[in-house]
């Protein structure tokens, strides 16, 4: 095994970063068992990810994140809870990828990973707080398992390809940015019927339907 490259190392920082905020265990983990078989030579910022006490306790959450996030209403609140984890989390991982060698490249790595985490992670739990609004659970369900698959392929894709990665990464904040409006602007009007339900007055409108727009509609 050859150390990883400059392209590599940056395409790994943000994947680990973008990654942490959809399934932070999952990350830890893969990353860890990486090193830890021989599969990839980690850097120095990363040795510990393949320690067997930490491969454990972040097999034992993947396990566990597994199924709760594939359960309506209990997805939701599990991510509430780890905003304050995983976009810290994906900023520490990022840095780690140049925390051995360079003072400065390990704090814009930390700051582009952090970024990176807060937005997968806000276009997760506002996407999935839409979906939970259906009564039905099998969107739920495939929403969680697009995610449990697009990490592992991100994290490949990012060593085997990093500037497809970079491409790629691109693309998905730019569909992360338009699914957090689209998002939150249903989720707005769905509270304030609600309140407006709860307050007594007059329910005029029609329930809101959450729909995907094309990001190219001219409508707002």
């Amino acid at each position: 095994m050859q150390p990883l490259d400059t392209a590599q190392l940056i395409a790994l920082a943000g994947a680990l970063g973008w990654a942490s905020g959809i399934r932070l265990y999952l990350v830890i983990l893969l990353t860890g068992l990486a090193g830890f078989m021989g599969w990839l030579v980690l850097p120095q910022g990363l040795h510990l990810l393949a320690h067997p006490v930490v491969l454990g306790a972040s097999g034992f959450m993947v396990f566990v994140e597994f199924f709760a996030d594939k359960i309506p209403g209990l997805d939701s609140l599990w991510d509430v809870v780890h905003t304050v984890i995983r976009i810290p989390a994906g900023a520490a991982l990022a840095a780690g990828v140049f925390g051995a060698d360079s003072g400065l490249m390990a704090l814009l790595a930390a700051l582009m990973g952090g970024a990176l985490a807060a937005t997968s992670h806000t276009a997760k739990a506002t996407t999935r707080a839409a979906i939970n609004t259906s009564p039905e659970p099998f969107s739920n369900v495939g929403a969680s398992l697009v995610e449990d698959s697009v990490v592992p392929a991100g994290l490949w894709l990012a060593i085997a390809h990093p500037l497809v990665f970079v491409f790629m990464l691109v693309l998905m904040l730019a569909l992360s940015v338009w699914l957090i409006r689209i998002c939150w602007r249903y989720l707005r009007q769905l509270f304030a019927r609600v309140a407006r339900i709860f307050s007594g007055k007059p329910d005029t409108g029609p329930a809101p339907a959450f729909t995907l727009k094309s990001p190219f509609s001219k409508n707002d």
